[in-house]
Formats: C-alpha cells, sequence, structure tokens
C-alpha cells in the first residue's frame, strides 16, 4: 500500500481487474433475487457533460448496493445514436453520420470507463445497428397489420430550421423541443401511431405506479388530459345538419351563449365553399397556426344552432378547442375566453326561466332524456405522429404503389436499411431533400409494378422507446424479444432519468411496453417498477456586452478573478481584461459555455472524487451547484482516510486478525461499547438513505461522522485495535457504491477477497449489562409533553423496543386508556410523540 493516495494509479489497476474477470456480466440466476437497474439511454454527442455524469453515477451506486444484497443485478448501458445532431454535424463535417456516431461512441465509452461505472458492457446496444432496427422495424409491420399505425394528411408541427415534423410532445411553448425555433403548421402525408387507443389504460396505470415522483404521474394525467360529459344533438337553423356539441357539465346548459365550433370541423369546411367570411379565416389559421398555439382568434358564423325549445343560439367558429373536442358551448359565465367572445359580439348568457325549469325540475332524468345523444369522453393526447424527413434513422419498411396503395415489406425483408453510398454524399454536398427522393435506390419492382420505397424514417423517441427489453436479450437472433429473459428480469426496478422526459420519453415507454404487452413479448402492464428524476447541475456563467448590446458569454477556463483597490470587492475579468458579468448560477450548456468538462476534472482529482462530490453535494432530485470547493473537500476526505487506514496498519497491533465480534465485544469496555452503538447506527443510517430515502448526501455525512470519530478514537490496546478494524471494514464497504476504486483497494489491503460482491454490513447489535449507557427520551402525546424517561442506548435505533418501553410504562400507559392511537413519531434520541385520535 502507498503511503499516500494516487487516484489515477488507483483507478486503473482496479479498472484493469474489472475488465480482466468481466466483472460486472450476469446471466440468469434463478437462485438469485433480481434487480434490473437503469439510465435513460446516452445520446452519443462526443463528450459526457456533468448531466451524464451524475445521472450514470446515481444507478451506479444503487446498482453496486444492490449486488452487495446479494442480488442478480443487470445493470446495461448504449447509445441512442440516430437523430438530428449526428446528422446536422455531418453536414457541417461533410463526412457520413455513421462515421462521426461511431467515433463518438468511441469516445464516450472510454469516458464511462474511466469513471468506473460498473456497466454490463457485454449487453451494450447502439440503435443506428442495423441489427437491432430490425426488430423495430417488424414490430412496425405487426402493428401496422393490427391496424394500430396508420397515413394520413394531415396537419402537422414542422420545425423550419431542423425541416422536420414534430410530435406534439415535442412542441414545448410553439416552439421545437430540440433547437428551440418557433414551429408552424403544415399539411402532409405522415405516418401515426394510435396512441389515444391507450389514452384510457396510459391514464389509468398511473394510479399504479407508486414509486414515481409525484410530480410526473401528475404531468402526464395533465398531458392525457381527460374530459368527460355529454354530446347533445342541435340542428342548425334553416337547414337539415345536425351536429353533435360536446357539454362537460350539465349545469352549463342554461348559461349556453353560443356553440363553439373548431376551425378544423367538417361542418366549418362546408359552409366555407359559400362563406368568404369564414374561408379567409380558415385559411388564415389552419396552416400558420401551431397545434400548439395557445392564441385564441375567433369569427362569427352568421348561422345559429335551435335547441330543443327552439331557441337560437349562434355559432362562433375558434382556431383552438382544448382535449380535441370538435364542438363545444360558449359559457362566459365559467370561462374567459368564452367572456372575450361574449363580450365581442354582444351576445347574452342564454338563461330563460323555461331551461331553468327544466334543470332543475325533479324529474330532470326524463326531462333530459331526449336532449342527450350520448356519453362523450374526450383527451388531449393525440395520436403520435412517428414520420421524420431525415435519413440518419430506421427506414419505414413499406412501399407505395403509383395508385397509392401502400404495401408493407415482408420479415424476410428485414432489415431495411439505407444504402452506404446515401451516407457518402454527406462528403459532396450539403442536404438536400429533393436529390434524396430521386436517387435510384427509393424505385422498387414490386411484382413488375413500379413501386417507391419510404422516404421518411422514424421518430428517434421509437428507438428509446423499447431498448430497456431488447437490453435483456440483446443478441438474441430469432425474434424481438426472448421470453425466458423477459419473465426474469422485467420489469425494471429502478429506472433514472431527468424529469424533462416526463411527457415525451416517459409516455412513449409505457405505451410501447403495452403495444409489446399485446403482441405477447412482454408479461406485465408497466415497463418500470421505480423511476428517480434527477435534478440539473448548475454552475456559474459570465458574460460581456458587446458593441452591439448583446450578451456574449465567456468560457469558465478565460475567467480570471482580481480585486478592487480596497482588496474587498471581487472583479472578473477575461483575457482581454473585459470586465465581465456574473451571472446567476444556471444549468451547465454549451450556448452559456459554462459546462465542466468531466475529463479535465478526473485527471486533476480522480473519477472517486468526482462521484462523491456529485452524490454528496445535494440530493438526488435536487439541482446541483458545482464549486471548486466541494470537490477539493471530497478529496481531502478520501486522502485523510487512505493516510489513516496506512498508520493504522503500522501499529504496535499490526498483526494478521479475524475479528470474531461476537467474541470481543464480550470484553468490550465502555467507550468500545459506545464505538461499536455508533458503527450500528451508521450502518442503519446509509443503508435506509440508499435503499429507501435515496438521498445519498446524507448517507455520505453519517460515513463522514463514523470516519472522524474513528480518527479521534485512542488506540490503547488489542480490543481497541480489532474495532478499530472492524469499523474501517464497515466503512470501506459502505463507501464502496460511491467510491469503488478506492474501496476496492483498500479492502483487498485488509484481506478481502471477491470485493465487488462483498456482504453489505449488517447490524451486529449487543448486548452488556456491564454497562448503563442509556438516554433520556421525552414522551408526548399529540405534542404535549408528558414524561421523560430512559432508553438504553443500544435500542436507540430500534423504534419498536423503544414503543414497548414506552407502552409499559405505567406513567404512560394511564393517558391511553380508551384512545385511539394514530400513529407514533420517533426523533432519534430525543422524543417519542403519540398522536392520538382527539
Amino acid at each position: 500500500m502507498e503511503k499516500e493516495y494516487y487516484p489515477h494509479i488507483v483507478e486503473q489497476y482496479v479498472q484493469k481487474q474489472w475488465e480482466k474477470h468481466n466483472t460486472f456480466h450476469v446471466n440468469i440466476d434463478y437462485n438469485k433475487k433480481k434487480f434490473y437497474c437503469l439510465s435513460m439511454l446516452p445520446y452519443p454527442s462526443g463528450n459526457l457533460h456533468m448531466g451524464h455524469v451524475r445521472n450514470y453515477t446515481i444507478s451506479d451506486v444503487i446498482a453496486r448496493y444492490h449486488r452487495m444484497l446479494g442480488e442478480n443485478v443487470l445493470h446495461p448501458i448504449g447509445w441512442d445514436a440516430f437523430g438530428l445532431p449526428a446528422e446536422i454535424a455531418a453536414i457541417n463535417h461533410k463526412i457520413s453520420p455513421d462515421i462521426w456516431t461511431k467515433q463518438n461512441i468511441k469516445y464516450m465509452k472510454q469516458q464511462l470507463k474511466f469513471l468506473g461505472f460498473s456497466f454490463d458492457w457485454n449487453r451494450e446496444i447502439t440503435t443506428c445497428n442495423d441489427q437491432y432496427y430490425r426488430w423495430e422495424q417488424l414490430l412496425f409491420l405487426k402493428l401496422y397489420k393490427l391496424g394500430l399505425v396508420y397515413k394520413k394528411n394531415t396537419i402537422v408541427n414542422w420545425c423550419p430550421n431542423d425541416k422536420t415534423v414534430l410530435a406534439n410532445e415535442q412542441v414545448y411553448k410553439n416552439t421545437c423541443w430540440r433547437c428551440g425555433n418557433t414551429i408552424e403548421s403544415k399539411q402532409m402525408l405522415q405516418w401515426f401511431l394510435k396512441i389515444t387507443n391507450y389514452a384510457e389504460e396510459l391514464l389509468y396505470g398511473l394510479s399504479k405506479l407508486n414509486g414515481w415522483p409525484k410530480q410526473v404521474k401528475r404531468m402526464q394525467q395533465n398531458w392525457i388530459g381527460k374530459k368527460e360529459g355529454i354530446e347533445i344533438n342541435y340542428k342548425v337553423y334553416k337547414t337539415n345538419t345536425i351536429l353533435k356539441i360536446f357539454i362537460q357539465k350539465k349545469q352549463y346548459m342554461h348559461n349556453i351563449s353560443f356553440i363553439k365550433l373548431s376551425l378544423r370541423h367538417d361542418f366549418c369546411k362546408k359552409i366555407s365553399v359559400h362563406n368568404v367570411t369564414v374561408k379567409k379565416f380558415l385559411d388564415m389559421y389552419i396552416y400558420q397556426t401551431s397545434l400548439k398555439d395557445n392564441t385564441l382568434s375567433f369569427i362569427h358564423s352568421n348561422l345559429f344552432v335551435i335547441d330543443h325549445l327552439n331557441n337560437k343560439i349562434p355559432i362562433i367558429i375558434v382556431n383552438i378547442m382544448p382535449h380535441n373536442i370538435m364542438a363545444s358551448i360558449g359559457t362566459p359565465l365559467y370561462n374567459s375566453e368564452d367572456y372575450v367572445i361574449a363580450h365581442k359580439y354582444n351576445l347574452i348568457t342564454y338563461t330563460e326561466n323555461n331551461i331553468n325549469h327544466l334543470l332543475h325540475s325533479s324529474d330532470i332524468k326524463s326531462n333530459l332524456k331526449p336532449l342527450f345523444c350520448q356519453q362523450k369522453t374526450f383527451y388531449s393526447l393525440n395520436d403520435w405522429c412517428i414520420s421524420r424527413q431525415r435519413l440518419w434513422g430506421t427506414p419505414i419498411p413499406v412501399i407505395t404503389l403509383t395508385n397509392g396503395e401502400i404495401i408493407p415489406l415482408k420479415e424476410q425483408d428485414l432489415p431495411i436499411k439505407f444504402p452506404k453510398y446515401l451516407f457518402d454524399q454527406y462528403k459532396k454536398f450539403d442536404y438536400n431533400q429533393k436529390k434524396i427522393i430521386n436517387l435510384t435506390w427509393f424505385n422498387y419492382n414490386y411484382n413488375g409494378q413500379y413501386a417507391k420505397r419510404e422516404i421518411d424514417t422514424f421518430d428517434t423517441f421509437i428507438e428509446s422507446s423499447w431498448y430497456y427489453a431488447r437490453y435483456t436479450c440483446p443478441n438474441y437472433n430469432k425474434g424481438i424479444l426472448n421470453a425466458d429473459d423477459i419473465k426474469y428480469w422485467l420489469p425494471v426496478n429502478q429506472y433514472i432519468g431527468g424529469i424533462e422526459h416526463a411527457t415525451m420519453h416517459l409516455i412513449y415507454l409505457r405505451f410501447f411496453h403495452k403495444l409489446m404487452r399485446d403482441l405477447g413479448l412482454v408479461y406485465n402492464d408497466e415497463p418500470v417498477k421505480n423511476l428517480l428524476c434527477q435534478g440539473m447541475v448548475l454552475s456559474d456563467a459570465f458574460y460581456y456586452i458587446d458593441s452591439n448590446h448583446n450578451k456574449k458569454w465567456v468560457s469558465y477556463k478565460n475567467v480570471h478573478v482580481k480585486y478592487d483597490d480596497n482588496n474587498l470587492n471581487k472583479i472578473f475579468i477575461d483575457n482581454k481584461n473585459r470586465i465581465l458579468t456574473r451571472h446567476k448560477m444556471i444549468k451547465m450548456s454549451k450556448s452559456k459555455k459554462n459546462g465542466i468538462d468531466p475529463n479535465s476534472i478526473i485527471k486533476k482529482y480522480g473519477a472517486d472524487t468526482l462521484r462523491l462530490f456529485l452524490m454528496f453535494a445535494a440530493p438526488p432530485t435536487i439541482s446541483l451547484e458545482w464549486r471548486a470547493s466541494g470537490i477539493n473537500g471530497m478529496l481531502k476526505f478520501l486522502k485523510k482516510l487512505w493516510c489513516f487506514i496506512y498508520q493504522y496498519r503500522l501499529l504496535p497491533y499490526n498483526i494478521s486478525i479475524s475479528v470474531n465480534i461476537t467474541q470481543l465485544s464480550n470484553n468490550y469496555n465502555q467507550k468500545q461499547f459506545e464505538l461499536h452503538n455508533i458503527i450500528n447506527k451508521t450502518i442503519q443510517q446509509v443503508s435506509n438513505d440508499i435503499h429507501e430515502r435515496q438521498i445519498f448526501n446524507t448517507a455520505i455525512s453519517s460515513i463522514m461522522s463514523l470516519v472522524n470519530y474513528i480518527m479521534k478514537y485512542n488506540i490503547n490496546n488489542l480490543i481497541d485495535y480489532n474495532i478499530v478494524y472492524y469499523a474501517l471494514n464497515i466503512i470501506l464497504k459502505l463507501l464502496y457504491p460511491f467510491a469503488p476504486h478506492f474501496s476496492y483497494v483498500l479492502l483487498e489491503y485488509f484481506g478481502n477477497k471477491n470485493i465487488d460482491f462483498l456482504q453489505w454490513p449488517k447490524l451486529f447489535p449487543i448486548h452488556n449489562n456491564q454497562f448503563t449507557v442509556s438516554f433520556n427520551l421525552v414522551i408526548q402525546i399529540n405534542g404535549k409533553k408528558k414524561y421523560v424517561t430512559t432508553i438504553p442506548i443500544v435500542d436507540a435505533n430500534n423504534k419498536k423496543k423503544i414503543k414497548q418501553i414506552v407502552y409499559k410504562n405505567n406513567k404512560i400507559s394511564k393517558h391511553l386508556e380508551k384512545i385511539k392511537i394514530i400513529k407514533t413519531i420517533y426523533i432519534y434520541k430525543k422524543i417519542f410523540n403519540i398522536v392520538t385520535l382527539k
């Protein structure tokens, strides 16, 4: 063992051991409980950012912990390799996106290995590999056969910057989710998946996801947007046309001011033929307004409907309607937008006494019966548009005849992949859709008939919607999934990723799982049991104002600090001596030039230091503020512990020992007895923080507290030496999920074998009547102090035992007679509060 801690020597040694022994590769083992731990699929952009590192460190901590519990842990990794960024990079660099992507994967894979993540690299998936997406194409063909996939000419979200269609879920505040540009509406022939067929199940299933954050479930619930009500038939005045009008609540019927029709209602198209004003309105808004634009526009149609009491109600055409409703009522009393419409056209709320009488009569059901058409449910959720106008994606496996008939290709034709020469063009000219369309490969001979191959590719969210299942059998070549692997490994026990995916990836993931279930490929209703959404990584950002009054962001590497004349206030300057403004901490990003390169941190501090800092700086669900002082503190802690262990082994008691803790504890003095109980408390706290609470910063804090206690502990004899040895082994095992390289070497130094599968520390309670180590505990009933009792220190962590002691105390039991106890609250070594039904 080296006298000082050198992270790079330690990490290189340990990583070679893992690679040599293929340590983290797993197979089915029916003798073990399985645990499937998964992080969201990374995109191979070329460099890891701190958000990646935090995400994968969280998953690695959880995976390593569960291995130490003796579970069979699946912890895979792969690459979400198709998509616009690679294609745009290929255009800019005049190279194939295939080459660009493979280069990035190679580099990022090495970065992940440097960080010591315990991935099973034997299961690595790359979604642009045709042996992955061939099964995706087969899945598409099966869904097409079932009628769950269709193609239609429709108005879609179009990003003029990325020149591709976007699903509604990929539009945020009327902008593209990827580039941030304002989107447009465009009419195109596109492919759709019938996610709306699963709207009710997607909504209902949220109630079963007890391990998912409430915020994510609420976001999905709002996105699905269920609205129930009734549809009533109204006849258009002086015509035979019947309109079905949706009414959410019966009480709204006596406050109807007008009827609202969506401009996409078929009736609007009919009247536009003879009504120039309506036609202009439709032409203005049906194409130019985004499907997700929230700006209300409207026009009076100068038409009316007649209700069942022969009252005329005006028809107003509007450009937006919620929940995909085509026709509903205008109720200014309940809706602010309806009030704007009513105010413009001077429409008085419809409150005839006879309608009020009708609605409030005792025979309301029979009176309303002739009004009702049917019960009706609407959803905000729309079918998923899966066509994308790019080459770097999965080709859609269909052809189209000259008469427009769509022919799905056969399984034996798969995989359908674009020929290599299509990508070679990136070396010669910029991407141009017309040139792509006219290439010979897209022409197809179908039984002597001329046909065209589909030129669109799948939305890349499809690749990331089923990858978790393919990880269970990545090399299986007889079908989409292997039943034995699926039954053993699914569902995912722990999924880790950003909350920004709540209404995109996480809805698609659940939807695809249900599709595969209905195809007999998986065997449960939901893909993921527990979801952890990690917070962002924030750092300082600096900028100056240029001559055009624009902000110019400056890389943190070029920021320097000097002080004012009084040597009190900091002044930030760049390399050209320009004075900079310090922005508040914001998310690390390329645009703000405030990203911290993980490689530079690893090189300076080591991977374990970085991992430990990311887990210690904040709870995983909270945003983390990057501070150099914090990472320095983590390195000092590791060095201090390393140095202490080195010195400990040099003490006079340095002999070959095997601690028998039972025999050892029989000879404890009071000081040793107290230390043992502190060790137990630490084990319990860290176990609970990782397993139940998933708050890793407090777990690390507890480990540090035990380390500090040990360092102050005086070793006077062999029992002291042995209990410290026992404590250090416990510390290194507790620390192992967070700093695996560091812990591996020191555990090995202490004589442990098979380090990565050592058993997680267990509590070893001890009882010694020789000592009266206890603490005073305040007993409360409904927050009011009733008594103070003493509790043995050995029971400090045992709430069940404390409850027994308290209930048996006569001073307390007399207050609890004939009173119902709702719950008890125990504040460690301070208060035991009994909450009763008052």
